[in-house]
């Protein structure tokens, strides 16, 4: 079974893959997995939806050896607002901000430009990895090999904000209404619209787009936390709440 098949599997079955069992070492090679992981989903019924990104503050480039974010594609079955934990590997939980794509960006785009572009809302992203006991212990290329490790995004109302709405805001999270940890937009590479047009150009070096009708994951307010059973609610300065139901 070849590498992508075996990732495939371990996603399609939930189950996960030893740490090291791939062999990755080379990043080039590592995306190219990705997306020929993604070409099986998209065979089976799935569609590309958006991206994630992640390593988007020094914290968390420093956990897996990068000096640079990375992303991954998320199909369409990864938006959610009730997750169960049965679905899922060793789930985590992150503050986002997402953007919806109302235009095409491109990388000759300003941040600026991003949020003329965009409708912004407030997120949830779990992320889930295709290894045993993968966080923080997984390789940055496998984190990369298996689509960055998505698992499931939680979208909230979208809002049409101006760049310096979000700049330096803060995300709370709570869970049964108590308070779980709080963190500021200025993790995710300064300001989360510099890490969207990050993905912008970096995608474009990879021949794609960042499409109409696509949402980007923008990158983690806080370090991420163990996913556990209940009603989380992220509040967002300036943008809204969004609420994730989570189930056995």
């Amino acid at each position: 079974m070849s590498v992508v098949e075996k990732l495939y599997q371990a996603y399609h079955t939930n189950t996960p893959l030893k740490l090291g069992e791939l062999g990755l070492n080379d990043k080039t090679e590592a995306y190219q997995i990705q997306d020929e992981v993604l070409q099986l989903k998209e065979e089976a019924g799935e569609k590309l939806a958006g991206y994630k990104i992640s390593l988007t503050s020094q914290e968390t480039q420093e956990l897996f050896a990068s000096d640079s974010p990375l992303y991954g594609g998320m199909t369409d079955v990864t938006v959610k607002n009730t997750v169960s934990l049965k679905e899922y590997n060793r789930p985590l939980l992150e503050l986002e901000l997402v953007f919806l794509v109302d235009e095409p960006i491109s990388s000759d785009d300003t941040a600026e430009q991003v949020f003329e572009k965009c409708r912004v809302a407030p997120g949830i992203e779990v992320p889930d990895g295709r290894y045993e006991d993968w966080f923080p212990k997984a390789s940055l290329y496998e984190v990369v090999a298996d689509g960055a490790v998505n698992g499931a995004i939680v979208i909230g109302n979208p809002r049409k904000l101006v760049y310096s709405d979000v700049a330096a805001i803060k995300a709370t999270l709570t869970l049964e209404d108590k308070f779980v940890k709080e963190g500021p937009s200025t993790e995710v590479l300064g300001h989360p619209a510099k890490a969207v047009l990050w993905l912008a150009k970096e995608l474009e070096k990879h021949g794609k787009k960042l499409k109409a009708g696509q949402f980007v994951s923008s990158g983690t307010f806080v370090l991420p936390e163990p996913l556990e059973k209940g009603h989380y609610k992220a509040s967002f300065e300036h943008v809204g709440e969004v609420d994730l139901e989570v189930t056995e």
